[in-house]
């Protein structure tokens, strides 16, 4: 296994109140020592589309939120885990990256998926192909970014994604590109992202849908290191990072009661839960000792904690970054 990385953490954020609210969170996020403040790429809100998948409501745009949380920070990091390849054509995607890049200084994390959510594609009347046609789309979206943040005339013809006749504008700050982050459950997005990204966000196979016991049950600490397995072996020489949502964060006393709770409702019992690996259960030294073993065993180096855990984790944050 490659030497271990530094450990870095992220806040991911769903909502905001007002444009204040977000403005003090970005800032927040830095002076509590957190890397990056990310979003996710939902478009709707509650309704009989949504409520069905257990899925919160994203109610901040991505790019715009990303935009003013790097207005109103200095060193703090943007991105969204992860923007649905479907949601825009590719060249947008590309062209708002860039600028974000370039208004930012440099801070861009770009996160791309292929799209799971099959009930928003149902809602907004955009086509769900098969897992198959996505993660081939995904490929050439990543390869289509690449070759755009390479400045050289377009000149792309894929199976999915053509452009041409153009020079792509603005270039952005980071060289070769930002960092792209791929994230995803299964086999071959894992595969790609071990090949083509700079990050690999580890995830639930959300194979059915939905939020719940099976993308959960998929990602037990048995499954995620047979998941990493995967990655170490399609990487090669290559030493992408290692990220993961951390989205059953629990800090302080009760939290095994916590965990048994949560993995009664997923179908988990309490060992299970405590181990998972998109879960932080404990006391500050109990989290850090953990965390230690998990970058240890299975290489995790960066973590996502939800917004409602900027606080109680800042902890951790503190005694762990950068070490």
């Amino acid at each position: 296994m490659p030497e271990s990385r530094p450990f870095r953490f992220a806040v991911q954020s769903f909502s905001a109140p007002s444009a204040d609210a977000w403005r003090e969170r970005a800032k927040r996020a830095e002076g509590l020592g957190y890397s990056a403040l990310h979003l996710a790429d939902h478009v709707i809100g509650a309704g009989p589309a949504l409520d069905p998948t257990n899925h919160p409501v994203q109610e901040l745009a991505a790019v715009p939120a990303m935009a003013m949380a790097a207005e109103a920070t200095e060193t703090l990091r943007v991105g969204c885990r992860v923007f649905c390849q479907d949601y825009r054509h590719p060249a947008v995607l590309a062209k708002e990256a860039a600028t974000l890049d370039l208004l930012s200084d440099g801070r861009l994390e770009l996160g791309v998926g292929a799209g799971w959510l099959r009930a928003e594609y149902v809602a907004l009347g955009i086509a769900f192909d098969e897992a198959t046609t996505r993660i081939d789309r995904l490929a050439e979206t990543v390869a289509f970014l690449k070759a755009w943040f390479a400045g050289m005339p377009m000149a792309f013809e894929g199976s999915h994604i053509r452009a041409r006749d153009f020079e792509p504008v603005p270039a952005p700050v980071q060289r070769p590109h930002p960092p792209i982050m791929i994230g995803g459950g299964s086999r071959r997005v894992l595969e790609l992202a071990a090949r083509e990204g700079d990050v690999v966000s580890l995830n639930f196979n959300n194979r059915s849908g939905v939020l719940g016991a099976d993308g959960v049950g998929g990602s037990t600490a048995e499954r995620t290191a047979r998941k990493v397995a995967w990655v170490r072996e399609a990487a090669g020489d290559r030493d992408p990072e290692l990220e993961i949502g951390a989205y059953f964060t629990f800090m302080g006393s009760g939290a095994e009661a916590a965990a048994e709770g949560m993995g009664r409702a997923l179908g988990l019992d309490k060992e299970a839960m405590l181990a998972h690996p998109h879960g932080l259960f404990g006391e500050v030294d109990e989290v850090c000792d953990l965390l230690r073993a998990r970058r240890e065993s299975l290489g995790i180096s960066y973590v996502t904690v939800p917004d409602t855990s900027l606080e109680p984790f800042a902890p951790v944050v503190a005694r762990l970054a950068g070490t």
